[in-house]
């Protein structure tokens, strides 16, 4: 086991006199900040041998893995380490509709003070394609999303045509703030058909990465 983790790296971090090191969890396609908590040199080492996420926790002094009670766990897909390799940074496909315990999407739901931050548009488009996975296993009545993933196809099909006819005209009449709208409308119909469909935004992710080449 010794042999194992030093070939993995993993002795070779800088841990606290606690032994501890703080990890910094990101959605890996999105780039959104989820949360921290901290591991022990086991707790990485099974995070990396598992490929989900395992922390010591302090308060509890005990190891335990995200979305263990609630079934939203972490699927690992890179682990890095800073200059100083005293903290990690984890990329994870979080499963589920968040990582903080009180049900938010990330655990720095909260500002201090006046924020003046726009919402990238990733984060955005991937929060809402975490939003649309819920609603297709739950199907909550009611909703306007049901409706579209549960109906007939040919509906949602419809309105995609809609949609983009209305992006037409809004850019042919210079209208920005009605192209803004409608622009919006389309790619949220298109998401409902991605996820209706099976197709995940990393799926969609790494098709538009790959045309960056």
């Amino acid at each position: 086991m010794d042999r194992e983790r030093d070939a993995l790296g993993i002795e070779g971090m800088t841990y606290t006199a606690d032994g501890l090191i703080p990890a910094i969890v990101q959605q890996h396609d999105t780039g959104e900040v989820l949360m921290l908590a901290y591991m022990n040199a086991d707790s990485l080492a099974k995070t990396l041998e598992t490929g989900y996420t395992w922390f010591w926790s302090r308060s509890r002094q005990k190891y335990w893995q995200k979305g263990e009670s609630s079934g939203h766990v972490q699927r690992v897909i890179e682990v890095r380490y800073d200059c100083d390799a005293d903290t990690l940074l984890v990329l994870v496909d979080q499963v589920g509709p968040g990582a903080c315990h009180t049900g938010e999407r990330s655990c720095f739901y909260r500002t201090l003070g006046e924020s003046h931050a726009a919402p990238g548009l990733g984060a955005v488009l991937g929060g809402l394609a975490a939003v649309l996975e819920e609603r297709k296993r739950e199907l909550p009545e009611g909703s306007y999303t049901t409706q579209l993933l549960s109906g007939p196809q040919d509906k949602l099909l419809k309105k995609i045509a809609e949609e983009s006819g209305e992006v037409i005209i809004a850019a042919r009449d210079n209208d920005r703030a009605q192209l803004t709208y409608e622009a919006a409308d389309l790619l949220y119909h298109l998401l409902v058909v991605l996820t209706r469909e099976g197709v995940s935004a990393a799926d969609l992710a790494a098709e538009l990465d790959s045309r960056r080449k």
